[in-house]
C-alpha cells in the first residue's frame, strides 16, 4: 500500500476528549474517529488491526471446535422476557419500536437467540455438545460511554455459546474455552492473567474474566503473589478475621449523640467508640422494596457483591424521604435492633457474625444504642460476605497479604448451567429417553475493545509499538526523496515488491514530507519495523532498518530484504 493511495489522518495533539494514554493514541494515530458519544469510525490502519485480531479469534476458535454462525442484531422483546433479562437488563438494552408498534431490542449480547436456535435444531443427546459463535455488532445503551473503544456504545464482539448433556462436560467446554482464550491473548501481544468474577447480569454458577493489567483500567483486580488467587474486587474475599468476641454484656443502653451523623463522628470524645466496634447500617431498595444491610463500621459495602447475593441487578440506596417512613429516624442514628418492620429483610456481613459489646444507631435522631449483641439483639435473614477487600489483608487461600491493581477485561467465560435453558426450551432426550434441560455456557471477547488493550500494554513516548502478529502493516519503508528518478525512490519501490511477493504487509510512504515527519508518523502509528533509504546511506551500499522501539541496524542493500523478513517473522522469499 501507498501511504497517499490510503488514509492516515495523523495529529500531533490528541483531541480534549481522550482521557487516557490509549485513547489517545487511537486518535492521534489516525485509527478511530468518534461520530458521537461511545460510537466510532474505524479508518483504514483500525480497520487493518481490527481484522487481525478477529482473524486470530476466530482461528482459535475453530482450532477448539466452535462453529461459527451470525445471529441477528435485532432481538424481539419477548424472547428476552422469557428469560428474565428484559427487566434485569433494561438499563443497557437500546429498545426501538417498528412500524407496527412492536418493541425490540439491539443485541448486547446473544444468549436469547442463540438458546431458541438450539430449542428448535437440538434434540437428542448424539447432536451434543455444541459450541457456536459469532463476531459481529453489539450494542449497550452506556449512560456514560469514556475512554473509546474501552466503554462504547455500539461494539464488536466475539460471544460463544456451549450447550453440553452435563455439568462435567460443560466444565470441559469451559476449559477448552478457557484454553482458546490463554492463546488468542498471547497471539495478539497481550499479558493476561485470568481472574475469579461476578456473573452479573449473565447469572449462572461462576465466570472468570481475562484481565490486562493497566495503570488506566476501570476494573480493580485482588491478587496474591504467594498462592497465585486472583480475583475482581467484585468478587474477591480474604482470610480477614470476623469481629473479635467479647463476653456479652449487660442488657443494652441507650445513649445520646447530638449531632453524630458519621462513623468518624462516633469515635471522637466524648463517645470514643472505635470503628471497629460500630455497626454501619444502610437501607438499599431491591427490586422496589427495602432491605437493611449490616457491614462493620470500618467496612465498605461492596454493591456488587450484595445484588449478586440476593439475586439482583436492580438494587440502589434507599433516598432519606424512603427511610424515614420506614424506620422512623434519619441516616447517621439507623440500626437494626428495633423498630424494623418484620417483612423487611435484614443482611448482615459474615465479619460481624457472633460480634457483641457493639454500638449501633437507635432509629431515634440524636442516640445510638450500645452492648448490642448481634445474635441476641438483631434478627439477621442472611449473611453472606458483602465487604470490599482492602489491599494488605490475608489472602483468602494461603493468608499471605493481598495486593490490589488496575486492570482492564477483555474476555469473560461463563458457566451458565441451565439459567437460559430451561426458560427458553432448549432441551434434549438422553440414552434413556428422558428430556433435559441442556447444560450451558457462554464465552465473550471484546475484539474492539482487545484492539485499544493492546496499545495499552504496548507504547511508549512515541505512540504505538505493535505486535507483529496485529499491526495494520509490518513493514514501512521510507525513502527519504520521492522524486520517481532518484536512486532512494527506485531502490524503495524495489524493496516493496520483493516484500510484497513475499506476503509481508508492506507500506510505502510516498509522501513529499521531510524525514524528520516521516519517522515521527511511522512511530506514532507503530509500525513493527521502518527501513529508510537516502543519500547517505545509499552511498555506502546500505539501507537503515530500525525495529520499533529497537536499535537502528545499517545493513548492506543486497541483505535488506532477507534482513526485513526475518525481523517480521517471515522466512523464506518467492522462488
Amino acid at each position: 500500500m501507498l501511504w497517499t493511495k490510503t488514509l492516515i489522518p495523523t495529529l500531533r495533539e490528541p483531541p480534549a476528549e481522550a482521557e487516557i494514554l490509549s485513547h489517545k493514541l487511537l486518535l492521534r494515530a489516525g485509527l478511530i474517529r468518534k461520530l458521537a458519544g461511545g460510537v466510532y469510525t474505524f479508518l483504514p490502519l483500525g480497520l487493518r488491526v481490527l481484522h487481525k485480531v478477529e482473524q486470530i479469534v476466530r482461528e482459535e476458535m475453530d482450532h477448539a471446535g466452535a462453529i461459527e454462525v451470525l445471529m441477528p442484531a435485532l432481538h424481539p422483546k419477548e424472547i428476552w422476557e422469557q428469560s428474565g433479562r428484559a427487566e434485569s437488563a433494561r438499563n443497557v438494552l437500546f429498545k426501538v419500536r417498528d412500524s407496527a408498534n412492536r418493541d425490540w431490542f439491539l443485541s448486547p449480547t446473544a444468549e436469547e437467540v442463540i438458546t431458541v436456535v438450539a430449542a428448535g435444531e437440538i434434540n437428542s443427546y448424539r447432536q451434543l455438545p455444541k459450541n457456536f459463535y459469532q463476531i459481529s455488532v453489539k450494542f449497550r445503551d452506556e449512560i456514560r460511554p469514556r475512554f473509546g473503544l474501552m466503554r462504547a456504545r455500539e461494539f464488536i464482539m466475539k460471544d460463544a455459546y456451549s450447550f453440553d448433556v452435563s455439568d462435567e462436560a460443560a466444565t470441559t467446554s469451559y476449559q477448552k474455552m478457557y484454553g482458546a482464550y490463554e492463546r488468542i491473548f498471547s497471539r495478539c501481544g497481550l499479558k493476561t492473567f485470568a481472574v475469579e468474577a461476578d456473573t452479573g447480569i449473565m447469572g449462572g454458577k461462576y465466570s472468570h474474566e481475562f484481565m490486562v493489567p493497566a495503570e488506566t483500567g476501570e476494573d480493580q483486580v485482588v491478587f496474591c503473589e504467594g498462592c497465585g488467587y486472583a480475583a475482581n474486587l467484585e468478587k474477591a474475599t480474604s482470610g480477614i478475621p470476623r469481629t473479635a468476641t467479647r463476653e456479652v454484656g449487660a442488657a443494652i443502653e441507650k445513649f445520646a449523640t447530638p449531632g453524630v451523623l458519621t462513623i468518624e463522628a462516633l469515635t471522637k470524645a466524648p463517645y470514643s467508640v472505635p470503628a471497629n466496634r460500630q455497626i454501619k447500617t444502610l437501607v438499599y431498595i431491591a427490586d422496589s422494596k427495602p432491605v437493611i444491610i449490616l457491614i462493620r463500621g470500618d467496612d465498605q459495602l461492596n454493591e456488587t457483591k450484595f445484588m449478586a447475593k440476593i439475586g439482583t441487578v436492580a438494587a440502589r440506596p434507599a433516598t432519606v424521604e424512603e427511610i424515614v417512613p420506614l424506620l422512623g429516624a434519619r441516616p447517621g442514628s439507623l440500626g437494626a435492633v428495633a423498630k424494623v418492620p418484620a417483612d423487611v429483610k435484614v443482611f448482615a456481613d459474615e465479619r460481624l457474625r457472633g460480634a457483641n459489646d457493639m454500638t449501633t444507631g437507635a432509629n431515634e435522631d440524636g442516640f445510638h444504642l450500645k452492648n448490642v449483641s448481634i445474635e441476641r439483639d438483631i434478627k439477621v435473614t442472611e449473611w453472606f460476605d458483602l465487604r470490599t477487600v482492602t489491599a494488605g489483608e490475608p489472602c483468602a487461600r494461603c493468608g499471605q497479604a493481598s495486593k490490589i491493581r488496575r486492570a482492564i477485561e477483555v474476555g469473560h467465560v461463563y458457566k451458565l448451567g441451565t439459567k437460559f435453558s430451561e426458560p427458553l426450551g432448549a432441551s434434549f432426550l438422553d440414552e434413556s429417553g428422558a428430556r433435559k434441560p441442556a447444560i450451558m455456557g457462554c464465552y465473550g471477547i471484546g475484539v474492539t475493545r482487545t484492539v485499544q488493550a493492546v496499545i495499552e500494554q504496548c507504547n511508549d513516548k512515541d505512540g504505538v509499538i505493535w505486535p507483529l502478529s496485529v499491526a495494520p502493516y509490518r513493514v514501512c519503508i521510507t525513502p527519504l526523496s520521492v522524486d520517481p528518478n532518484s536512486e532512494a525512490m527506485k531502490l524503495a519501490e524495489k524493496i516493496y515488491a520483493e516484500l510484497t511477493a513475499c506476503g509481508v504487509d508492506v507500506i510505502l510512504d510516498d509522501r513529499d514530507e521531510r524525514p524528520g515527519v516521516k519517522f515521527k508518523d511511522a512511530d506514532l502509528v507503530g509500525f513493527p519495523i521502518r527501513v529508510a533509504i537516502g543519500e547517505k546511506s545509499l552511498a555506502k551500499g546500505e539501507v537503515e532498518i530500525k525495529p520499533r522501539g529497537g536499535a537502528l541496524q545499517f545493513v548492506k542493500i543486497e541483505a535488506a530484504v532477507e534482513a526485513v523478513m526475518k525481523l517480521a517473522g517471515e522466512n523464506q522469499r518467492p522462488a
